[in-house]
């Protein structure tokens, strides 16, 4: 009596270390997309207080006395150009093209960002000068606290691409490298836009009313 043999089962694919590291990388991305929205939260409860306080000046100076477009404008111009300087790391480390284009192009983003930051500290130290500091108003603590905490957010991803630079020199454009160069560029691109919000908030409007 003949007996039927059942079809061999086929073995199931061991994951490899690169399947391994492809899921530990999409995990890093879900998890920092949910960082930036937490982000995201934090900004917009700082806007929401700087619309409610911006009539609160105490008697104080307003927008009108302290804010300098011109300073402003370049500070957009810094930033704006460094999320295209950043657009070109992000084609290079996803291509993998060369370390040292992309090395270069992250020095350039880098030089953009401090100038940023030296423009926005020498308008803080200027308003302290005029008598203008974080406890003068309503307005000013709420000025000072949206404006500081993206600038910290600013001085954090400046440090941010030194680390990336000391990453690339030691192991190249390796996919770890590379994961976290997107996440960098996530964050840097997050931080233009909030800055385009306090420009046209803060001091466009500021100025205009």
């Amino acid at each position: 009596m003949s007996t039927l043999s059942s079809p061999p089962v086929a073995a199931s694919r061991r994951p490899t270390p690169l399947d391994a590291m492809r899921a530990r990388a999409e995990e890093a991305r879900f998890g920092f997309w949910i960082f930036l929205m937490s982000d995201l939260v934090i900004f917009s409860l700082l806007f929401a207080t700087y619309a409610i306080m911006w009539g609160n000046r105490a008697d104080g100076p307003g927008p009108e006395d302290l804010f300098q477009l011109k300073s402003a404008a370049i500070q957009t111009g810094c930033l704006l150009l460094s999320s295209f300087t950043f657009g070109f790391v992000t084609l290079n480390a996803q291509r993998q093209l060369s370390v040292a284009r992309t090395m270069i192009w992250l020095v350039i983003t880098l030089a953009l960002g401090a100038g940023f930051l030296g423009f926005e500290i020498s308008d803080f130290i200027d308003m302290v000068q005029q008598e203008a500091g974080i406890s003068g108003s309503g307005f000013l603590s709420s000025f000072y606290a949206l404006v500081g905490t993206h600038g910290l957010h600013v001085t954090v991803g400046c440090l941010w691409i030194l680390v990336m630079l000391l990453q690339l020199g030691r192991f190249g454009l390796t996919p770890p490298v590379i994961s976290r160069i997107m996440r960098l560029g996530l964050f840097w691109h997050f931080l233009d836009i909030i800055w385009i919000g306090i420009f046209s908030i803060v001091y466009l409007i500021g100025l205009a009313k």
